[in-house]
């Protein structure tokens, strides 16, 4: 009953988003053929273990390592795509992929699943609130991604509630597990209506076209001839030629500025995201209480500072100008997406800071936070301070010019080229 149970999901939901993500196109239909292979992959190791007895733990991490190696190619193909316009959309898929680990988890692995499907939640709104009046394809995607980690919630409740069942009794092995079931058929070919002639017009035209040519000498007889008086060497008046050309004088057209959208400010907790929008010239917004799976988002906010207590999932700045954020720390990633002269201050630890199609970035680093990793793209102004110890801080500027040159076995060697101006 497990292995049908999945074998529903692999069908249905996962199909179904298997094929939106198809007409949607671009990195969402190249990321989906990672979340289909993974998705086999553990149907397959749900099949084996209904079949077999518990092996020992290193034939476990052996026969679990195909799964984890695709979970960790779709987290890497949101890394390197981060300037891509599907970005929210690939980062909804590697913050949910993770719930597919529930098999590691030996007691009640179904919370893990929810909270990984939260998780990837923060983003399938962005996805709705980028994508909700331009296509409704994405809705769509968003809807069919959700139920795949619901049914997915469902089936481990129902089925493994403590944990993964191994119900054979033969010794476990990678051989002879029957192949995943197939997926999903290519979308119909798309008829190219380039050359048809509806009406039969251009037979007409071309038929008419013909006739004209082959009339011979006989095509010249329709031209109007040309009398003494339209001749210019024997009319003077021809001669004298039209009056100077005199431009018209137009004045300069003042372009019109988009209007700018000015909406209330709000602060406002929803589940497990705190949703800071709109502040402006606002020094004293505070965060109190955050948890360990809390996302603070913060969006169009302007000369304002938010100081956050308590150890978070991760911090999200868009759309930002001259805002600054102090926090004590973070589990997944602290970013930056189109902001202007902003700022950060951890005072514990960050693993990761995200710096993209942003202009001006102060970032101040604790001294539990010297192995964090900055990942920059289309950015430029940005400075890690580094603490000397006596209270002060060291400023070092994160190149933006690069040298690439290519070498003699046909590949690229790019190197940083230091501004001495």
């Amino acid at each position: 009953m497990s292995v049908s149970a999945y074998t529903d999901i692999v069908n249905g939901p996962v199909a179904q988003y298997l094929q939106i993500s198809a007409k949607i196109g671009g990195d969402v239909a190249e990321h989906s053929k990672l979340v289909r292979d993974v998705f086999n992959s553990q149907l397959q190791y749900i099949q084996l273990a209904s079949e077999s007895a518990q092996p020992s733990q290193n034939e476990i991490i052996s026969f679990l390592k195909p799964t984890s190696d695709k979970i960790s190619a779709i987290q890497n193909y949101r890394e390197k795509h981060r300037s891509s316009p599907f970005f929210n959309h690939l980062s909804a898929i590697s913050e949910g992929i993770s719930a597919l680990g529930w098999v590691t988890i030996a007691t009640a692995p179904a919370p893990y699943v929810k909270e990984m499907n939260d998780a990837s939640q923060f983003y399938t709104n962005r996805v709705l609130k980028e994508w909700k009046e331009k296509d409704k394809k994405h809705a769509e995607w968003v809807k069919a991604w959700v139920e795949i980690l619901n049914d997915l919630y469902s089936f481990v409740k129902q089925h493994h509630t403590t944990g993964l069942i191994w119900a054979g009794k033969r010794p476990a092995t990678a051989k002879g597990v029957p192949p995943p079931p197939p997926g999903c058929p290519p979308p119909p070919p798309v008829l190219d209506f380039a050359d048809v002639d509806v009406g039969g017009a251009g037979d007409a035209d071309r038929s008419a076209l013909f006739a004209e040519i082959n009339k011979g000498q006989d095509i010249t007889k329709g031209l109007k001839k040309v009398t003494a008086d339209m001749q210019t060497h024997k009319n003077s008046a021809l001669r004298q030629g039209p009056a100077p050309f005199k431009p018209t004088v137009q004045k300069p057209v003042t372009p019109v500025k988009p209007a700018q959208i000015d909406k209330p400010p709000s602060f406002v907790r929803d589940g497990k995201k705190w949703l800071i929008e709109y502040q402006r010239g606002n020094q004293n917004l505070l965060v109190e209480n955050a948890e360990m799976n809390n996302v603070v988002y913060l969006f169009r906010c302007e000369n304002s500072t938010v100081t956050i207590k308590g150890k978070i999932n991760s911090v999200v700045l868009d759309s930002c100008k001259k805002t600054s954020v102090v926090f004590d720390s973070v589990v997944s990633a602290m970013e930056f997406i189109n902001c202007q002269s902003v700022q950060m201050q951890v005072m514990g630890k960050v693993p990761t800071i995200s710096i993209d199609k942003t202009d001006g970035c102060q970032v101040y680093l604790s001294k539990d936070s010297l192995d964090v990793e900055i990942i920059s793209s289309k950015s430029s102004e940005m400075n890690v301070l580094i603490p000397k110890g006596d209270g002060d801080y060291t400023e070092i500027p994160i190149p933006e010019q690069f040298r690439t040159r290519v070498k003699d076995n046909k590949t690229l060697f790019t190197e940083i080229v230091e501004n001495k101006g």
